[in-house]
């Protein structure tokens, strides 16, 4: 396949069947598909009424308009009604009108950044990269490169803050070490930047030795907050964050240490074992028994290719367990939990309407302050193409009249993609603000912008053979 025919291929607006690793790829349905089509048309013609090239109409602003305003009349069109991409039709071929709606007006924190790439496709990422055997990690990372990373990351987007993570592994044998991720932030500082690039300690309290390795990456590595797995296990079997023997004890020894910030993967659920360790039934007891720490819920409590609705109290997973949990534990408002998008916002994008009901219950029973943006990239690739259609996102008034929801206002909107992070992690916004507008990617980034060149690739698996390919990783990992 030709560069220029592989080009025609893609859009500024990734919709498609990728996963973070952590799921089976979930079928495009029919109205996404043929909203990709027409998009494909529109970009062409508006890139001929321009008299512009497909390439160079791609990486505007307007690309990306027109992409999303494509994607509101098939979803309209489609029967969604509740929730749609507010984007006029000049914003589709009208750079200035673009920028008015989804262009640079936030401070971007996104709370959840991987590194991490299938071993599968390091030599269609760098052809000339070799590797023996997908155990042999910290060689397909090199590979790939911590430069592609801050390109998809500080470069091809908006971000301005990042929390870099983890995936579920045996200490020794994990596919991104902690000294990587560190190496990673160092590069960042390095370029004369401010804390753009923050890093979790991954912690496994039912595994041993894992507590004890705490102090380790609170004094050596200096980490911002824990990353844990609740249905992970050693042996297959998960925990709760209220076991006397694991949850409790770790949650101790953050507040010991003075990380009191806990992400927790909850929902994206790894198999029918142990899956009740994947909902959210323990956290509203365990943030209601340690109100002084946060407690991060990752995804929310999503579960990939089961429809979110009005709230369901009887509901025993999903958002709507975490919402329960909550509120059965007299936390409500602006309590010390909070909802994180990672991969749950990138599936919402496919349907509008089944994102007014999540984004709009999260925030209707949580609060404004309460619902944290994260992309879950590099596994999506760059995240501009989130952050874009976040921005022009909104609930429709039918749903806000009849279910209570917010209106996704400007301010509720830099709220979630940046100012409850900040205050979440204690960022100084102004001297972030002041640093990171004078820093070596601030003058990067506005030089790359007068010749932007994003690829619009996503790195996970899009099948469920590459899916089985990264449990495969994984289970060599668990041995």
């Amino acid at each position: 396949m030709s560069d220029d025919h592989a080009d025609d291929m893609q859009l500024p607006i990734k919709i498609d069947t990728t996963s973070n690793g952590e799921f089976v790829p979930l079928a495009l349905p029919s109205v996404n598909r043929r909203a990709k089509v027409l998009a494909q048309e529109r970009i062409r013609d508006n890139a001929r009424r321009l008299g512009l090239s497909r390439r160079s109409f791609v990486c505007s602003v307007a690309a990306a308009a027109s992409t999303l305003y494509t994607f509101n009349q098939s979803n309209a069109e489609a029967g969604r009604k509740g929730g749609g991409f507010d984007v006029p039709l000049e914003a589709s071929f009208e750079e200035a009108a673009a920028l008015e709606v989804i262009g640079d007006a936030e401070f971007v924190f996104d709370v959840q950044g991987h590194y991490v790439v299938p071993g599968s496709l390091v030599r269609t990422l760098k052809p000339r990269c070799q590797t023996e055997h997908p155990r042999l990690n910290r060689e397909y990372m090199s590979c790939i490169g911590a430069d592609n990373f801050i390109k998809d990351v500080f470069l091809d987007s908006d971000t301005d803050m990042m929390v870099l993570s983890f995936i579920p592994s045996r200490r020794d044998a994990e596919p991104l070490t902690i000294a990587e991720a560190s190496a990673t932030r160092d590069i960042v500082e390095r370029m004369e930047g401010t804390r753009r690039l923050l890093i979790h300690g991954r912690v496994n309290p039912n595994q041993d030795g894992d507590l004890a390795g705490m102090d380790e990456l609170a004094e050596r590595w200096g980490v911002s907050a824990w990353k844990c797995y609740t249905q992970w296990g050693p042996e297959g079997k998960g925990f709760f964050m209220t076991d006397s023997d694991t949850g409790v004890p770790f949650v101790e020894k953050a507040r010991q240490l003075g990380v009191k910030n806990i992400c927790i993967h909850k929902g994206i659920p790894f198999g029918r074992r142990s899956y009740m360790h994947s909902t959210c039934v323990d956290i509203g007891m365990i943030a209601k028994q340690y109100p002084d720490v946060n407690f991060l819920v990752y995804h929310a409590g999503y579960v990939p290719g089961s429809k979110e609705g009005p709230y369901d109290p009887t509901r025993i997973d999903g958002v709507d367990a975490l919402i329960r949990s909550v509120l059965e534990n007299g936390l409500g408002y602006d309590s010390n939990v909070y909802a994180e998008l990672g991969t749950t916002w990138r599936l919402l994008m496919r349907d509008p309407e089944e994102a007014a009901h999540c984004i709009g219950k999260l925030v209707k029973y949580l609060g404004q302050d309460n619902v944290l943006y994260g992309s879950d990239s590099v596994w999506y690739g760059s995240p501009q193409d989130q952050i874009q259609a976040f921005r022009a996102f909104q609930i429709s008034t039918e749903f806000q009249e009849r279910f209570g929801y917010s209106e996704m206002t400007p301010k509720l909107r830099a709220k979630i993609l940046g100012l409850n992070s900040a205050r979440v992690y204690g960022i100084d916004l102004e001297e972030v603000k002041f640093h990171a507008s004078r820093d070596q990617i601030a003058n990067i980034r506005e030089e790359y912008r007068n010749s932007p060149n994003p690829h619009f690739l996503t790195y996970g698996p899009k099948t469920r053979r590459e899916f089985m390919e990264i449990l495969r990783m994984k289970s060599l990992s668990h041995t």
